[in-house]
């Protein structure tokens, strides 16, 4: 039985990949955009690249179960976005703690950090409507198909919202380094798999997000940490890489990893050698229990997030696509 379930589970796992290939390649092209809206209503850069990831998963589920048409994919997938961050935020609102600030996109930070920004005071309808009016420009009965409400309802919601703008409170100290990001990008430029997964829990993960993820130390360093020394696309004959235009101006090397603050939190900034100097083409984040990581995060395949964090440290930046593989 055993054996037939992980026979019948190795099949389906292809098919699936198949199919989502198939549904990224119809819905990709909207995902910078999907990125804004998100980035509008999330508070920080990577919660909004968590709801896009959200959204793409549930909206290749709920096009399964499908039997109608989609008539407007970009107004779908924002009816999407929107349906899973309105329960996000309900519920967080049901649990005791504050509900984090948000601020928007597409400005420099000093710039819509001291304007007018949509914060928590909103209610998640209420942002949501603000954003899509505003933000995208969309008429009032487009707004409320994506929120699935009247056009009245909608009109109301715009009404008591902007009535709500005020401008964020200033940003709290930056917390210091954790040492063992210290460690962390010390044993990467040192090039020391063993002491990267050293510095891993064993019910760690280390995740490409939107790619994929690996489970303990010992998956990351034959994975992940292993691929990061690798020149870029130095698996392209196997039908997989980064698009080659892409890669204009790469001088094929392993990166520099360096700890750099960013808002309240220590990051990791990977800086690639190009021929008019380096440049990031990655970030990560962590999670730590003590000395330890129990979750790596890798932003190499998020160029939404990249352009962005990049954009308010200030550093040189390119972007490496949405995915690493591809179908023949």
């Amino acid at each position: 039985m055993t054996e037939k379930f992980r026979d019948a589970a190795k099949e389906l796992s292809g098919s699936l990949r198949t199919t989502w290939q198939r549904f990224l390649d119809v819905f990709e092209p909207l995902r910078p955009e999907l990125y804004r809206y998100c980035r509008y209503l999330t508070r920080s850069p990577w919660d909004a690249e968590d709801l896009v990831q959200d959204t793409f998963a549930r909206g290749f589920v709920t096009l399964g179960c499908m039997v109608q048409d989609v008539p407007n994919p970009r107004g779908w997938l924002f009816r999407v976005a929107s349906n899973l961050w309105i329960d996000r935020t309900r519920r967080m609102r049901e649990e005791p703690g504050d509900v984090p600030e948000t601020v928007a996109f597409g400005e420099p930070r000093a710039t819509r950090e001291a304007a007018g920004t949509l914060i928590s005071r909103l209610s998640p309808q209420e942002r949501a409507a603000v954003v899509l009016k505003d933000a995208f420009d969309l008429s009032l009965e487009e707004i409320a198909e994506t929120l699935s409400t009247t056009a009245g309802a909608v009109k109301a919601a715009l009404h008591r919202g902007r009535g709500k703008l005020v401008a964020l409170e200033p940003a709290e100290p930056r917390a210091p380094a954790p040492a063992v990001l210290d460690a962390f990008y010390q044993a990467f430029n040192a090039r020391d798999l063993d002491r990267l997964a050293d510095l891993m829990l064993d019910t760690a993960t280390a995740e490409i997000v939107g790619i994929n993820t690996e489970y303990g130390p010992e998956a990351a360093k034959k994975g992940s940490f292993w691929g990061a020394f690798q020149p870029l696309g130095w698996n392209d004959q196997l039908n997989c890489g980064i698009e080659p235009h892409l890669l204009r101006g790469y001088r094929p090397s392993p990166p520099r990893a360096e700890v750099r603050s960013h808002r309240d939190e220590s990051i990791i900034l990977f800086w690639y050698p190009q021929d008019d100097g380096e440049a990031v083409r990655d970030v990560g984040r962590v999670e730590t229990e003590g000395d330890r990581l129990s979750c790596w995060r890798n932003y190499f395949f998020t160029p939404d997030v990249i352009a962005e964090i990049c954009g308010e440290l200030g550093v040189p930046f390119r972007t490496n696509g949405y995915r690493y593989w591809k179908w023949s």
